[in-house]
């Protein structure tokens, strides 16, 4: 039978050995917040101040008035005036500029002939293909709303009143602004609180077998799920705290606000410790060193929830046979909770279903680590 006065006492044991340790408990609580704002500043796939040159030929009323539609917004930054074709080409090869706008001699006198299409060439740096494609989407929708205010002064003086066909309005829900970070601090919520889990977990259990006190616990009346509960109960109650800290931190950094529940949130969050701390036990059965279980343990709970959790890739654009992979990481489960709640505002009956996968991670990694610790102690 589990006892929880017995789970209590080894709870109580390892809070004293962490208040010990300051250094230690520094890191547990500073790091979660100095990862948020390292990853939340430097991982940003918004492009903006783009470095534009431009090549007028035509040195127009109508010229300047296009390049004053691209620059007027903070995508476009005007960095240079070319008078020559070769200067262009030197722009792009010493990264003086990402995009180069050749503006043709005869463009304004095509756009009132109305009769030829005025063609403006833009030379794009196409070595990063993400950034490039997004700057070409800048370009021809700049263009385009340029195009619709000429025709409509054009229409004007002709008193001409078009109607346009189909007049489309998106509306983007959840994310208006499309900023990045709102997306992907989830992510960093969902990998920062694994990392810190997994690793403390394991060094921790792992200590007492450096230390040689873990033949004293095995001698004692306690058995190995009790050892283990009681160990990583005080680092569930610190990785709530720095989910705390995290979520402050992204209020006051990044503005960005949980829309739904909070009970939800904490729930969710209190699931997805324990099958973070559960990794961190099955690590922990089958290293002998701390150096050892901090490598296992971070190289299993950074690089999957970094990369298969859909944290930055999304899990759907990756072949079939990865997209199984993916289950290997909780990560994965609790980021979509994470978005469901944080972002859309959205009740249990949306990601009711992650709550039991994270289950099945759980007992999954539990049942490991006890099995393996329990041969362990059958052959000593």
């Amino acid at each position: 039978m589990i006892s929880p006065a017995r789970i209590k006492a080894v709870a109580k044991k390892e809070v004293k050995q962490i208040s010990r340790d300051t250094r230690f408990l520094i890191i547990l609580f500073s790091l979660p917040v100095f990862l948020l704002v390292l990853f939340g500043y430097a991982v940003n796939f918004d492009v903006k101040h783009i470095k534009l040159a431009v090549q007028d030929l035509d040195k127009s009323k109508e010229s300047r008035e296009f390049i004053q539609s691209l620059t007027i917004s903070e995508y476009f930054d005007l960095v240079e005036y070319i008078n020559e074709e070769a200067k262009a080409t030197s722009a792009l090869d010493e990264k003086r500029a990402q995009v180069v706008m050749v503006i043709p001699s005869d463009l304004s006198e095509k756009m009132y002939r109305a009769k030829e299409e005025a063609k403006v060439q833009f030379l794009i740096d196409g070595v990063d293909g993400n950034t490039s494609t997004i700057i070409k989407n800048y370009v021809e929708a700049s263009t385009l709303k340029y195009n619709s205010e000429f025709q409509k002064e054009m229409f004007a003086k002709l008193g001409i009143n078009p109607v346009i066909p189909i007049d489309l309005q998106p509306i983007f829900w959840f994310n208006p602004e499309l900023e990045t970070t709102v997306f992907l601090i989830p992510g960093l919520i969902a990998m920062i609180l694994i990392i810190t889990s997994v690793v403390s977990v394991a060094l921790s259990l792992v200590r007492e077998k450096e230390r040689g006190t873990i033949e004293q616990i095995n001698v004692s009346s306690l058995n190995t799920l009790e050892v283990m509960l009681g160990k990583v109960l005080p680092y569930i109650i610190i990785a709530l705290i720095d989910a705390v800290f995290i979520l402050i931190a992204g209020y006051i950094l990044f503005d960005v606000v949980v829309k739904g529940s909070y009970l939800l949130m904490f729930l969710s969050t209190l699931i997805f410790i324990i099958a973070s701390t559960s990794l961190g036990i099955f690590i922990s059965t089958v290293s002998d060193s701390q150096q050892v279980a901090f490598t296992a343990a971070t190289f299993a709970s950074m690089l999957p929830s970094l990369i298969l959790s859909g944290f930055i890739f999304p899990i759907e654009s990756m072949p079939e046979i990865i997209q199984w992979l993916t289950n290997i990481t909780p990560a994965k489960f609790y980021l979509k909770t994470l978005r469901a709640i944080m972002l859309r505002g959205v009740g249990l009956e949306a990601f009711w279903l992650q709550w039991i996968y994270l289950g099945i991670f759980t007992m999954l990694f539990l049942g490991l680590g006890n099995l393996i610790s329990k041969r362990r102690e059958a052959k000593s």
